[in-house]
C-alpha cells in the first residue's frame, strides 16, 4: 500500500483504470456483419425548425435532378421536406403572404421546406443540381408533392 501514499501514484492508478475502461469498451463493441452503408449525401443545415413524423404516414426518399435553368415549378409538400444538395447550385423562391423570399444553396448544404410552404426551386448553376430529399408525413400511398398555381409573389418566374 506504500505505492498509493502519493497523489501522483493515485493519479497514475486512476488514469490506468480509465484507459482500461475506454479500451475495453472498444473491445466489447459488436462490429457489423454483412452490412453495406452507402453515404448518398451529407449537408450542413442552413435553415431553422424541425419536421415531425407521424405514425401511419409514409416517409419517402427521392433523388431529384434538374438541368441548368430548369425549375421544380410551384409546389408544396404535405409533410415538408428535408433537402441535401449533393451537386450544383439552386435558388429557392418562397411565397410568404404577398412577399417573395429568396434563398440560395450549393453542394454540401441542407435545408428544409415546411409543410404547406409554397416554393419554386430554380437551377441557377451551370451543371444539373442533384438533391437527396426526405419527405416525412406523406399520406399513406399518396404524393409527396402538391403542384400549386403561381402565387404571383415572385415576378419574373
Amino acid at each position: 500500500m506504500r505505492f498509493f501514499k502519493s497523489k501522483l501514484s493515485w493519479a497514475l492508478f486512476l488514469l490506468g483504470i480509465v484507459g482500461l475502461a475506454a479500451y475495453g469498451g472498444d473491445v466489447l463493441a459488436t462490429p457489423p456483419s454483412g452490412l453495406n452503408n452507402v453515404l448518398l449525401a451529407r449537408g450542413t443545415d442552413q435553415s431553422e425548425g424541425t419536421l415531425p413524423v407521424e405514425i401511419g404516414t409514409d416517409i419517402v426518399v427521392s433523388q431529384i435532378t434538374v438541368i441548368p435553368e430548369g425549375s421544380s415549378g410551384w409546389h408544396s409538400h404535405p409533410g415538408g421536406a428535408i433537402i441535401v444538395v449533393h451537386q450544383g447550385n439552386l435558388t429557392v423562391y418562397k411565397s410568404v403572404g404577398s412577399q417573395c423570399q429568396i434563398f440560395t444553396y450549393s453542394a454540401g448544404q441542407a435545408f428544409i421546406e415546411r409543410p404547406g410552404e409554397v416554393d419554386d426551386v430554380v437551377n441557377t448553376g451551370a451543371i444539373p443540381y442533384v438533391l437527396y430529399v426526405t419527405f416525412p408525413r406523406v399520406p399513406s400511398g399518396g404524393s409527396a408533392r402538391i403542384d400549386v398555381p403561381d402565387p404571383g409573389t415572385c415576378p419574373g418566374l
